[in-house]
């Protein structure tokens, strides 16, 4: 059997969540259905355009750890300050490509949890992102990528 080369392309994602404003904190850092989540609306990056995504999110730079990326990524982002010790690990996924197509580049994606940051999420690239928008878990917006669907779902359950 031949051996092919492919391509790993790791990831963070950082889901900001939050009680519904009016209602009374979650307990521990549990999600009850008050929680929300912020979602961005993806625009003129070539990939799930139209989709509402993960607030935050990017690829791991060279030299550069998962929780280093899911900081940097928060703050360009959505300009908001993070310690990496208020990230809470969710999940990790690999995957080929999207579902049905060839898989060409192979990506592992680390989903995290914030509930504490400093500043008020912003639109900080505007050229790519039509708005953010808090979500209740318990009713997200169509369309959501999959992949992240599948998280938040969990995430909810």
């Amino acid at each position: 059997m031949a051996a092919h080369s492919f391509t790993l392309v790791p990831a963070a994602y950082v889901y900001l969540l939050r009680p519904a404003p009016g209602s009374p904190r979650d307990r521990d850092g549990a999600v009850s259905a008050s929680t929300q989540v912020l979602l961005q609306l993806r625009r003129n990056t070539g990939y799930m355009d139209g989709h509402w995504a993960c607030g935050a999110s990017g690829h791991v730079e060279a030299a550069e750890s998962v929780l280093e990326t899911a900081v940097r990524e928060t703050d360009e982002e959505l300009g908001i300050g993070v310690d990496a010790e208020d990230l809470t690990a969710l999940t990790a996924m690999h995957r080929s490509n999207d579902v049905g197509g060839a898989a060409l580049e192979q990506r592992v994606d680390f989903f995290f949890a914030l509930r504490r940051w400093e500043g008020e999420p912003v639109v900080r690239e505007p050229a790519r992102t039509g708005g953010l928008a808090w979500c209740p878990l318990a009713g997200l917006p169509e369309p959501v990528p999959p992949h992240e669907r599948a998280v938040l779902e969990l995430l909810r359950e």
